[in-house]
């Protein structure tokens, strides 16, 4: 069970944000809601920092990221800046004694994301990756339903992330170029929370995974674009289930719509991001929509429901429960599911066996992670 950061040893954390932009505004939420303190900011300028320190309620602006992790009175750095930054960034944190939430990719490479877990093991503080999906409460009803074998033995999955934001040609984004998010931008941005999310509810790896990839427009904005707006994948599990993802950022009309459905020998799960107080269950009799209810869920889902049926939670209140997380395991406690640098090295795996594949006409990849 988490504990009540406000009530430990640690006293009240404070935090250092590294970026200023959407991301830094949902870190800046929950590390509020989770009773810490925002002591400073820091982005690539100082004129930005001092932007971003005024929008985000920060005691005050450094002038750059070596100010900021060199600072004493700050206990945990949440780096939430363009990807090939986070590698860099997480180290250099780490060898200042702070605990760390990076933004995912943990790292643009498997090698880089390694090289952070096995230096997070060695300094014995708390890190973490915002997959904050698995903080869903439903998200966390449907594990303990797998697990308990409400479903059977897994047999199939029917799996997708859908957004429409990179619809059009004149939609640019600083991901779209690998110098700056990577080798990868749909499957690492998106595909990586399908991936952490079935991988999460099922209890079991993917083992091997066969890939395509699709880059629609050679340009965006007048810049030259080299990463993929669309990835399907064929997985198979470690138990031998087989399932299909389906990862576009040019999907018309949906927004944000993560799909898990599971489908086992005795009945089939769906959750649904965008309507994330239901779980649908499927059986050969009937079909049930079971709707968020603290007072008749498993333990650890009504654990992260902070309002009574029937008053809706969403993204930032997932966001909410994470980051309490965080803070909870720097205090000395062990919550159940903290995604850490393991898991964002994981998720590095995955992400190069994926574009392997692609590249390979969708050979048949080993996940071996």
């Amino acid at each position: 069970m988490t504990t009540d950061v406000t009530h430990t040893g640690l006293g009240t954390i404070r935090a250092g944000i590294l970026g200023g932009g959407f991301m830094a505004r949902v870190h800046r939420t929950a590390a509020r809601d989770a009773g810490g303190q925002l002591r400073a900011v820091a982005t690539r300028s100082a004129s930005g920092s001092r932007h971003a320190a005024d929008s985000l309620g920060a005691d005050r602006a450094e002038t750059d990221a070596a100010t900021l992790l060199d600072a004493a009175d700050i206990d945990v750095v949440h780096i939430c800046t363009p990807n090939a930054t986070h590698a860099d960034l997480a180290l250099r944190a780490l060898s200042a004694g702070k605990h760390v939430v990076c933004e995912k990719p943990l790292a643009t490479t498997a090698k880089d994301a390694r090289r952070l877990a096995d230096a997070a093991a060695a300094s014995g503080r708390v890190t973490a990756v915002p997959f904050i999906y698995r903080y869903h409460p439903m998200v966390r009803e449907a594990r303990a339903r797998v697990a308990r074998g409400d479903i059977g033995e897994l047999l199939t999955l029917d799996c997708s992330y859908l957004q429409d934001w990179m619809l059009r040609s004149s939609d640019d984004d600083w991901r779209v170029r690998s110098a700056s998010g990577g080798a990868s931008r749909a499957f690492a941005d998106i595909g990586s929370h399908l991936c952490d999310l079935i991988e999460f509810v099922i209890g079991e790896r993917i083992r091997t995974l066969s890939a395509r990839t699709r880059r629609v427009f050679p340009e965006r904005a007048g810049h030259a674009v080299d990463t993929e707006d669309i990835v399907a994948v064929l997985v198979e599990t470690a138990s031998g289930a087989l399932g299909t993802l389906l990862i576009s950022q040019m999907a018309a009309g949906r927004k944000n719509a993560l799909t898990l459905e599971l489908h086992g020998s005795q009945q089939s799960i769906r959750f649904e991001q965008e309507r994330p107080d239901e779980l649908w269950i499927g059986m050969r009799e009937e079909s049930r929509l079971l709707l968020r209810d603290p007072g008749a869920s498993d333990p650890d889902s009504a654990r992260l429901q902070r309002v009574p049926a029937g008053h809706s939670m969403g993204y930032q209140d997932a966001f909410n429960g994470f980051i309490a997380d965080v803070y909870a395991a720097m205090s000395g406690a062990y919550p159940e599911g903290l995604p850490t640098f393991e898991d964002g090295y994981r998720s590095a795996v995955l992400t190069e066996a994926v574009l392997e594949s692609a590249a390979d006409d969708g050979r048949w990849v080993e996940v071996t992670a």
